[in-house]
């Protein structure tokens, strides 16, 4: 990754282009937070390339000053990893929503992941198709009416954090539309991480499904139903922070600090690093009402990056050869003279 030693602002990364989503549209705080960290990790516009699929949140590389490729509905990943190989100095970030990725680049998704190519994935998840208008989504809740279920969903749907856990992902956060201070910790973070870091984006789309995040985002409730994880910080949430997770056998327990002789020191610290992904998992499936809602960055741990690998061994390889240039591969051929 290359750096500068001048300092970049977020209009050093905002194109000429009019943002055009429809207005309220969550996606334009993460495009916003995306910019202000693009400027603060100091790589230079002509040093990043941004790559998407199809879909509402696929028109960020137009608002990106800097390489962009907007490419076919759910390749978005297989793009990137392109971009990345063959020019590892490149920061990329890749931008995806739930339908582009989870359903027809779904194949593409978790090999990526597989992979650990270091890439950036911001997935916006918003539950529903909405720039075709309205239909059901791989991660759309089971019952939910739409365009395309028209008596509900009969389908159970998809938990990116699932998938990227199962695929051996070594990096999962998640951020809220509306918790801007959040969302901005957690991108760093990503940016930081050496492979793939996969960022589900809890975003509204206030025409086709508004109001999905409704139970999270309410600012008078939000931090009694959601925890922003911190690596080696207690695992404490609520409106009066009084609220802590613990572990009640091999399961997660809501507890109260001050009842039943519980203490800050019985709260459960939160471990971003360790390999063993169990507990990392189980708190990237917390759900509402019972348990809050995990924010923050709950995965982020060390593994040789597929980009790294390939590079490594192209040095191997040439190390031991005896032809080192273009006319010592002709050299190496079978000649004759007519």
């Amino acid at each position: 990754m290359e750096t500068k030693s001048i300092q970049y602002t977020l209009k050093d990364f905002k194109s000429d282009q009019a943002v055009r989503w429809c207005p309220g549209c969550g996606d334009y705080a993460v495009l916003n937070t995306m910019q202000k960290v693009m400027a603060e990790m100091g790589v230079a516009p002509h040093n990043t390339a941004v790559i998407s699929g199809i879909g509402c949140s696929s028109r960020l590389p137009y608002y990106i000053s800097g390489y962009g490729f907007h490419s076919i509905h759910g390749r978005g990943a297989a793009v990137a990893t392109g971009v990345k190989v063959a020019n590892p100095a490149l920061t990329v970030w890749q931008i995806t929503g739930d339908g582009d990725c989870l359903a027809i680049g779904g194949n593409h998704f978790i090999h990526s992941v597989r992979r650990n190519i270091d890439i950036n994935v911001l997935l916006f998840n918003n539950q529903i198709y909405g720039l075709t208008k309205g239909q059901y989504s791989p991660t759309t809740k089971k019952g939910y009416v739409t365009k395309s279920s028209p008596f509900g969903t009969v389908e159970r749907p998809f938990r990116p954090a699932e998938l990227t856990f199962g695929a051996g992902g070594t990096f999962f956060g998640r951020v809220l539309d509306v918790d801007l201070k959040s969302s901005h910790k957690t991108m760093i973070a990503a940016a930081k991480h050496k492979g793939t870091s996969i960022v589900e984006t809890l975003v509204n789309c206030v025409i086709f499904n508004d109001g999905a995040h409704s139970f999270l985002s309410e600012k008078a409730t939000r931090y009694d139903r959601v925890i922003i994880l911190e690596h080696g910080k207690p695992m404490i949430f609520g409106v009066n922070g009084d609220k802590g997770l613990v572990l009640d056998g091999f399961n997660l327990k809501v507890v109260t600090i001050g009842e039943n002789g519980i203490t800050e020191n019985d709260i459960l610290v939160h471990d971003a690093k360790c390999q063993d992904a169990t507990l990392q998992l189980k708190l990237a499936l917390m759900e509402g009402p019972e348990f809050p809602v995990a924010l923050g960055v709950i995965r982020d741990v060390e593994a040789e990056s597929y980009d790294e690998a390939v590079v490594n061994q192209i040095h191997e390889i040439q190390a031991k050869s005896k032809i080192k240039t273009f006319d010592d591969l002709i050299d190496s051929c079978e000649q004759w003279e007519m």
